[in-house]
């Protein structure tokens, strides 16, 4: 059987630059080489495609040294039209101005491992679609309403689905009536969660615990995005699941669920997600009735469904004494081997290369949308 040929793509403009990093990393190092031929792509800080090294070790996490992709004077050109699925790559010539251009053949799927804002949000998406080129994961409209946390409430809301109370603002609007806005904010009680509306990874988000906080908690999330979420706390635990697009138009399938336990820290941030940091647990599979699992899993389908999700989801929520409240809805979660997705399929029979080569075959078999 020829093997596909795969556009790995990776890095990216947001501040979650690093860890999509990380991401590709582990992908490189599970990716099945007897099934695919992998590109791998890197886009810079500034938004540079350029061909990347196939070598997992280069994008390992190091809470000194957080991996990125540097500009190394390649540029990848994707096709000029639907008409082709050629990917070439320009290389400067050294000591003149010209330059040299191969092809890297015709691409059969992307599979765009990138995270927040220009890459999860619908853009990539939207740029493969109108380059014809068949990919993994969500849609336009998915990846734009699951990156943005106002509108995924919305719309999960709309669908019947409990979220937490909360509450957008921007600076304009604060800056216009501070008086109805702090009126607005302290209905919802102590604490709050200030958050950007467009990041991930809990970049840019405060628990805040006295009101005396809560300026300098929209500051460092308005350095993050124009629009934030001040977001009722939620007493409860604090549950993931994992969502994959069924084959051949079967339902979502949902995996077992797994538990953030936080005993030494505000909450689940950065650090304790992606650098190590003391003070959190990951449990998996979480310890559940199988009322209480049935019940999270039909949750978590009916989320994916709501937002017309594809390819994959992680769904986080918690379970409160009145039952399951939706937190988050992430369209290209986390996918390092010991992010929680993963975490939860390998928990439900499926390992990181299985799964891996699972998303890529629906990417595939969806083709060009």
């Amino acid at each position: 059987m020829d093997k596909l040929r795969v556009v790995l793509l990776f890095g990216g403009r947001s501040s979650e630059h690093s860890i999509s990093c990380a991401t590709a990393g582990g992908v490189l190092g599970a990716i099945d080489r007897d099934r695919f031929e992998v590109i791998p792509v890197g886009i810079t800080r500034e938004g540079a495609y350029i061909l990347e090294s196939d070598e997992p070790s280069r994008f390992a996490l190091d809470p000194a040294h957080l991996p990125e992709v540097v500009d190394n004077g390649t540029r990848v050109l994707w096709p000029e039209s639907t008409a082709s699925r050629e990917l070439t790559v320009t290389t400067a010539r050294p000591g003149t101005e010209g330059s040299d251009t191969r092809s890297l053949g015709a691409v059969d799927v992307v599979f765009p491992i990138l995270h927040g804002r220009f890459g999860e949000d619908g853009t990539i998406q939207g740029l493969l679609e109108l380059v014809g080129l068949p990919y993994v994961g969500n849609g336009v409209l998915a990846s734009s309403l699951g990156m943005d946390k106002h509108f995924t409430k919305t719309v999960l809301e709309g669908a019947g689905i409990p979220v937490a109370p909360w509450i957008t603002v921007t600076r304009a609007a604060l800056a216009a009536d501070p008086d109805l806005w702090q009126r607005r904010t302290r209905s919802l009680g102590l604490p709050v969660f200030v958050k950007p509306a467009r990041a991930g990874s809990s970049v840019g988000v405060t628990k805040v615990s006295d009101w005396a906080a809560l300026d300098a908690a929209l500051d460092v999330a308005f350095d993050e995005d124009g629009s934030v979420l001040i977001e009722s706390g939620v007493v409860g635990r604090e549950i993931e699941c994992a969502v994959l697009e069924g084959r051949d138009g079967a339902a979502p399938r949902v995996s077992v669920a797994g538990e953030v336990v936080v005993t030494g820290r505000d909450f689940y941030d950065f650090e304790a997600k992606y650098l190590d940091a003391p003070g959190v647990e990951l449990v998996c599979p979480a310890d559940l009735g199988d009322g209480e699992l049935f019940e999270l899993q039909r949750i978590a389908r009916r989320a994916f469904e709501a937002i017309g999700g594809q390819g994959l989801a992680r769904v986080d929520v918690f379970l409160t004494d009145e039952g399951f409240v939706v937190n988050e809805l992430n369209t290209m979660p986390g996918f390092t081997p010991i992010s929680m997705f993963p975490t939860c399929w390998l928990n439900s029979g499926l390992s990181y290369p299985e799964l891996i080569t699972e998303l890529i075959e629906i990417g595939h078999a969806t083709g060009a949308r």
